[in-house]
């Protein structure tokens, strides 16, 4: 339990530490250096596109990872019976007792001391539990870390590509960039700024793969109307249409949580077909 909760101030510094890094080098190096073909015009120059893409893409994921934390399932669980407060959370800290007024699904996290409503998992990297409030504001999280990574990676690759005067059109010249890289630079033929992108290169990928991959599979549990601690637990759900499902989770203005980060109206949804 200790290594989990240092895990849980970790996680979300590492984070943010990887985020600072890659907007200082998209500012001050990548897109610098997108300004210097001087037959474009001001207007539809690569690198002022680029920087406005790198912007939008940022603004949404970090703007997401801020409601993420801000929607915490603690708010959640000040709306629950728990009956007898101390006595109930002590029953749930050893599992012998669940709160028969709570709705299915219902947790209670032992990292963040909250109870979430539709408990999916605890991330890590946000220091909080995933649930029906903020499952949608992780989920855009998620996919606009993956384009943000995406985005730095093929920015990262034209700068090493004119930096280092090479081509990416094979395949293997991207798996082979690492081990030729590090040969180069104990030689000291490579820069070690240079080198510092090529390692970020591989953590861009790592990180924008993971995260593409997760958003996936969150998509795919959501469509069947399921929750990860729903499989884990092995309980079973009631079938609904895949429609329904996506509209409790995005809301109705699903359209607009693509474009700017805005809370999520899903559990309002709910609430209504209760009623």
């Amino acid at each position: 339990m200790l290594v989990l909760r240092l895990l849980n101030v970790v996680a979300p510094a590492y984070f943010l530490c990887i985020s600072l890094v890659t907007f200082v080098l998209q500012i001050f190096l990548f897109i610098p250096s997108m300004f210097r073909d001087p037959s474009t015009t001001p207007l539809f120059s690569p690198g002022l596109l680029h920087g406005a893409l790198f912007l939008f893409l940022s603004a949404n994921a970090l703007g997401n990872y801020v409601l993420v934390i801000q929607s915490s399932p603690e708010d959640l669980g000040k709306g629950l019976n728990l009956g007898k407060g101390a006595e109930m959370v002590a029953d749930w800290l050893d599992g012998s007792r669940s709160p028969g007024s709570a709705l299915p699904s219902t947790h209670f996290c032992r990292l963040c001391a909250r109870v979430t409503q539709r408990h999916d998992h605890h991330c890590f990297f946000t220091g909080n539990c995933i649930g029906s409030r903020n499952m949608r504001n992780f989920i855009m999280f998620c996919l606009y870390t993956s384009l943000a990574c995406l985005d730095s990676l093929v920015a990262g690759m034209a700068y090493i590509s004119a930096a280092l005067s090479m081509s990416f059109a094979n395949p293997l010249a991207f798996l082979t960039l690492l081990p030729h890289s590090i040969s180069q630079f104990f030689s000291g033929a490579l820069l070690s700024s240079e080198m510092f992108v090529i390692l970020m290169l591989y953590l861009w990928l790592g990180i924008g793969l993971a995260c593409a991959g997760f958003c996936c599979h969150q998509m795919l549990l959501i469509l069947r109307g399921q929750t990860r601690y729903q499989v884990r637990k092995g309980m079973v759900v009631r079938s609904r249409p895949w429609r329904e499902n996506l509209q409790e989770v995005f809301g109705r203005r699903w359209m607009l949580g693509l474009l700017i980060p805005v809370l999520n109206v899903g559990s309002d949804y709910r609430r209504q077909k209760e009623k």
